[in-house]
Order: C-alpha cells, then sequence, then structure tokens
C-alpha cells in the first residue's frame, strides 16, 4: 500500500517533531521558509548576546527522510486537500499538520519583541540608554533579566498591568522581584501601557500575550476557538476538517488532567509527537487515542547564574516548593537542551520518543 502523503506547516518544536516521528510511516514534507530550526525558548538569550541559537533543518530532516520545502504556505484549500505557497507551488495531501505556532501581539514599529531579538541586541550595541520591557510574565521577567545581567550600563525597567510572575507562587514572586531588584531592575506593577508611544524609553521590548497564527486557517474555514486557535478534538484532529490535524500554540488543546493547554514548548513537543501517534494509528486502521497531559513545572532563566524552577499541580497551578538560585538556573539549562535533545532522537529513532516521560 502506498504511503500517505503527509504536509506538516510550520518547522517550531511542534511542526518538526511531528514530521520527524511521522517520516517511517508516511511522506512528509515539511513546509517552513526557514533554513534552520530557531530555539524559540532561547530568544531571550539571543538579545542578550548569545550568538547563535538555531540549529540546520537539513541535519535533522535529512537524516529520517523528511522532504524540506523552503516556501510559506499562502493558502489551504480543504475540500481539494491542497496547499498553495509563496513560490507558487501547489502540494497535495492525505493529511496535514497545522504548526504555525504563535507570535507576540503586533505592538507597532517602534518596539522589539522576543521574535526580533537579534535586532534588539544589534540596538544594545549603539549605547547605553533607558530600555523598558512591558509584561510582567515569564517571557518579560526573562528578558529583563538577560539584557540587565549582559548590559549593565542600561537602565532596565519592567513595567506591567498586574503582578510580575503573577502565576507563580509567592516563593516564587519574591525570588524573582529580589533577583531583578538585585540585578538593578526597575519594576512597576499595576501599569497598563495600552502601546508603545506610551512609556518614556530609548528602547522598548513588547513582552504580552502571545496571539496564534492562525489567519491562515481561518481564510481556509477552519474552525476557531474565541481565542483564536483552532479548535481540535481529543485526538488533535480538527473538529471542522478532520484530515487536519493542529498542534502547538496555534492549536486549543485540553486534557483532563490539565485543563485547557497554555503555549508552551512542553506542550508543543508532546502534541506533534502526539498527532503524528494518531495519524500512524489512522494509516493502520486504528482510531487515535486522546492526548494525555499534565504539567509538572515552569522553569524562568534570570540570567546565566540564576533561576527558577516552580513546581505546579497538573492544572498549571503553582505550589509552594520553588528551586531557586544557581541550581535552578543549571536545571532550566538542562531542560532546554533536553528539547533539543527530544528532536535530534526523534530524528535517529523517532519510535523511542513516546516512551520519553512528558512527550510520549
Amino acid at each position: 500500500m502506498e504511503k500517505q502523503q503527509v504536509l506538516v506547516l510550520g518547522a517550531g518544536y511542534a511542526g518538526l517533531m511531528a514530521a520527524l516521528r511521522l517520516a517511517p510511516h508516511t511522506r512528509v514534507t515539511l513546509v517552513d521558509p526557514s533554513p534552520a530550526f530557531t530555539e524559540r525558548v532561547r530568544l531571550h538569550e539571543r538579545a542578550a548576546g548569545r550568538p547563535d541559537i538555531t540549529h540546520p533543518l537539513d541535519a535533522l530532516t535529512r537524516r529520517a527522510g523528511v522532504v524540506h520545502l523552503a516556501a510559506r504556505a499562502t493558502g489551504i484549500d480543504p475540500a481539494a486537500r491542497r496547499i498553495t505557497t509563496d513560490d507558487g507551488r501547489r502540494r497535495g495531501y492525505d493529511r496535514l499538520v497545522y504548526a504555525l505556532g504563535s507570535r507576540t501581539a503586533d505592538p507597532g514599529e517602534r518596539a522589539y519583541t522576543p521574535e526580533t531579538a537579534a535586532e534588539l541586541h544589534k540596538r544594545l550595541l549603539d549605547g547605553p540608554g533607558e530600555l523598558t520591557v512591558v509584561g510582567g510574565g515569564l517571557t518579560g521577567i526573562e528578558l529583563a533579566a538577560e539584557i540587565a545581567e549582559s548590559h549593565d550600563a542600561w537602565k532596565v525597567r519592567l513595567v506591567t498591568d498586574g503582578e510580575v510572575g503573577a502565576g507563580l507562587s509567592a516563593k516564587g514572586r519574591a525570588h524573582v522581584r529580589t533577583t531583578l531588584t538585585g540585578l538593578g531592575v526597575r519594576i512597576e506593577e499595576g501599569r497598563r501601557v495600552a502601546r508603545p508611544e506610551d512609556v518614556d524609553a530609548d528602547v522598548v521590548v513588547w513582552a504580552t500575550a502571545m496571539t496564534a497564527n492562525t489567519a491562515l486557517a481561518e481564510a481556509a474555514g477552519i474552525t476557531l476557538d474565541p481565542g483564536g486557535r483552532v479548535r481540535v478534538d481529543a485526538t488533535l484532529r480538527s473538529v471542522s476538517h478532520p484530515d487536519i490535524y493542529a498542534v502547538g500554540d496555534a492549536a486549543a488543546m485540553a486534557t483532563p488532567g490539565a485543563g485547557a493547554l497554555r503555549m508552551a514548548c512542553a506542550t508543543a513537543l508532546t502534541s506533534g509527537s502526539h498527532a503524528a501517534s494518531s495519524i500512524i494509528a489512522e494509516t493502520r486502521g486504528r482510531e487515535p487515542k486522546p492526548l494525555r497531559f499534565r504539567f509538572m513545572a515552569q522553569c524562568v532563566s534570570l540570567g546565566r547564574r540564576d533561576g527558577l524552577i516552580q513546581l505546579v499541580r497538573a492544572d498549571d497551578s503553582p505550589r509552594e516548593t520553588v528551586l531557586c538560585g544557581g541550581t535552578a538556573a543549571r536545571t532550566k539549562e538542562q531542560v532546554v537542551r533536553f528539547t533539543v535533545g527530544a528532536l535530534r532522537l526523534a530524528a535517529r529513532r523517532p519510535g523511542a520518543v513516546p516512551l520519553i516521560p512528558g512527550i510520549g
């Protein structure tokens, strides 16, 4: 029997994991304009001066037998089971994996975002001044700490409309505040900023809520949830188009134990692997199993020498137990390295991925 053709849109954590796991069982084409996989969880490090956070896609895809189409998907025709790309090509599919991820909500031209980390670093090298990070979530915390530690000539401020680290425990928030203050970061809580122009600073870094990259799905008539993510069932199939799976930040995923899954690297890797398992099951005439996932911890960088590991319940609510300091920083680094290691394992031994706790 001829193998099914699967198109995977997006080569982030979720899309790349799905493509690598599917490779032995289907014909896989990975559609992404970039020649490299970017470690998105290291964007704050790139802003501070880390030279590179990318890995050549070919090193992973070629070994696995995945075809990388270096183009951007511009349209999906679910009725014809076909996509179009910006180079004018059309590709048919039996199954489609929608893994186009998310981005920081567009702040306009004046502000930098985590996605423009390389440009932000160049600006920091131009000379000291005042820099304001807008957003008190984990992304904003990591950016403020990393920049303050590595560019101490800059005056760094962190502004948020609520508490800094609102999703952390009291101990976790206290450690974050102490560490940021020790690095010279001025914290302003309870201040809502509507646009970068409202901030008096030489550089503004926008680190507020993320928005799913689902314009392509919406234009194709694929059902979205009220938050703008692709609505999926328990197996990660689109509720409106069962031959389309959605994974990672672009998908509105939920499990009985965790509830609605937030956008995160951990949920991306797990959902990418599960979508592959679901498609493999379909090719074998079996009904896919529902996704199982529970949160365990939140890992936060506070510069290169400090960090926070916040233990959480299955639903991501914080426990009082935290790990701080250098040990936490080293643990966070190992977690980040593990994500790339999981992808490399998927390229070499895709069948071993389901055995990894937290991913399989």
